[in-house]
């Protein structure tokens, strides 16, 4: 069941949390510096990630970390890879294969609750009514509770109904 919520995404209950990035991301703005700041082994396990693997736009990456948190970085934004690049757009196509393996992973992984930003509408760039129907779309069938944070207050905690 998904549930849009307002409030902080940092303070979510969700076992699970799913964000948006670009293949070789710095996590140097909005949620993704959030979550680095909070977590910064995440980051540096998912920059040697990608040195090893070199991803591509459209594929994902799960972190676990402590206290049984799990970050998915979705790659919904192009890559940069010269030295000081700043990452590209999102695009629909990357939205939707994310999207489709993160339901995957979601099943096969059992995860118990997820929570998702404005998908791929910050630095990506994409707006919300076209990506909110995606989200629908791809998770809507998973038994689980979804907390969408359609709106963000900072250092508030959401209103995250149960089901």
């Amino acid at each position: 069941m998904i549930h849009e919520v307002s409030g902080d995404i940092l303070l979510t209950k969700a076992k699970v949390i799913a964000h948006g990035v670009a293949p070789s991301d710095h996590f140097a703005n909005g949620l993704a510096l959030a979550l680095r700041e909070q977590w910064p082994a995440m980051a540096k396990d998912f920059r040697h990630f990608c040195h090893q693997s070199h991803p591509t736009s459209g594929s994902i990456w799960t972190w676990s970390g402590p206290g049984g948190i799990r970050i998915v970085n979705l790659m919904t934004q192009e890559g940069s890879y010269e030295q000081g690049g700043k990452p590209g757009r999102a695009r629909i196509e990357h939205v939707n294969h994310c999207l489709r393996a993160l339901h995957k992973e979601a099943q096969e992984e059992r995860f118990p609750s997820l929570a998702l930003p404005r998908l791929a509408t910050g630095v990506g760039g994409l707006d919300w009514p076209t990506v909110l129907p995606l989200i629908r779309q791809h998770l809507g069938t998973l038994s689980i509770p979804i907390y969408v944070y359609s709106t963000f207050h900072p250092g508030v905690a959401a209103d995250e109904p149960a089901t």
